[in-house]
């Protein structure tokens, strides 16, 4: 009986043993600490702006604490954190899985929008970082993908505090993306791709007609449909132009 007790002990302190092996100990530090001290810590290097650490105590406070309002709180702390280090793709894929874990709480509107701002700001730093370049003969994908967060936030939250600056920052995008679309026309023509040219004309008509790139497609347009003789098309583009932008110029300076 006593030696049936003392291998059962054994066994218990050999089992111990094996479960506090350094490979599945916590954080040092963090080993005994509450989600609100890891979160206050966290917050203190958000506010100090060492980004670094941030994300690490966020990281920590997920893994030890992923259920409450820290945990919370945390996913959208640490998708500001990503943001702010240069992060954006690992910014917005916190931000898409806080929305889908959490989608009726009260600051999810905050994570449509700051999802939108991740991909504004690094569709900026594409445009705006080359002086004398017109941002849109940059890549528009994350500009594309900003239009359509912030649409989603409108969309969803009409009522947000967010929704007004999400909406000027929509027009700001729907006309770098109208004037990406006459450069991308300007482009084919230069290069004898007169159908190419024309058809962007007409995405700028369809997709950005509240835009003032509007009657510059329609110059494309004509000039496009002139060289494939064309006449008919070219002259209801001409008709429509001098309806509505009577003193605009028929010729695109880049074009000459």
């Amino acid at each position: 009986m006593h030696k049936h007790l003392f291998s059962v002990l054994l066994l218990a302190v050999l089992l111990a043993g094996c479960a506090s092996t350094p490979d599945d100990e916590l954080d040092d530090a963090d080993a005994d600490k509450t989600a609100a001290i890891l979160y206050n810590e966290a917050n203190d290097s958000l506010h100090a702006g060492d980004y670094e650490t941030a994300i690490s105590r966020l990281e920590s406070l997920e893994a030890r604490f992923p259920f409450g309002r820290y945990a919370q709180q945390a996913q959208l702390d640490i998708a500001y954190a990503y943001y702010k280090y240069d992060e954006p793709d690992s910014a917005v894929s916190a931000l898409d899985r806080f929305i889908k874990l959490y989608p009726r709480h009260p600051r999810v509107d905050y994570a449509y929008y700051l999802r939108g701002l991740v991909k504004f700001e690094q569709g900026r730093g594409v445009f705006d970082n080359l002086p004398g370049q017109d941002p849109a003969k940059r890549d528009p994908g994350a500009a594309k993908q900003a239009f359509q967060f912030f649409d989603d936030l409108v969309s969803h939250y009409p009522n947000s505090i967010y929704a007004a600056d999400a909406v000027e920052r929509m027009r700001y995008l729907r006309n770098s993306l109208a004037r990406y679309e006459i450069y991308v026309g300007e482009y084919y023509f230069r290069r004898g791709a007169y159908l190419a040219a024309a058809n962007r004309g007409k995405q700028v008509l369809e997709y950005f007609g509240t835009t003032p790139s509007v009657p510059d497609a329609l110059v494309l347009m004509i000039k496009s449909y002139e060289k494939l003789q064309l006449p008919d098309l070219a002259a209801d583009a001409q008709r429509v132009l001098k309806k509505n932008f009577p003193k605009h110029k028929t010729e695109l300076a880049a074009l000459q």
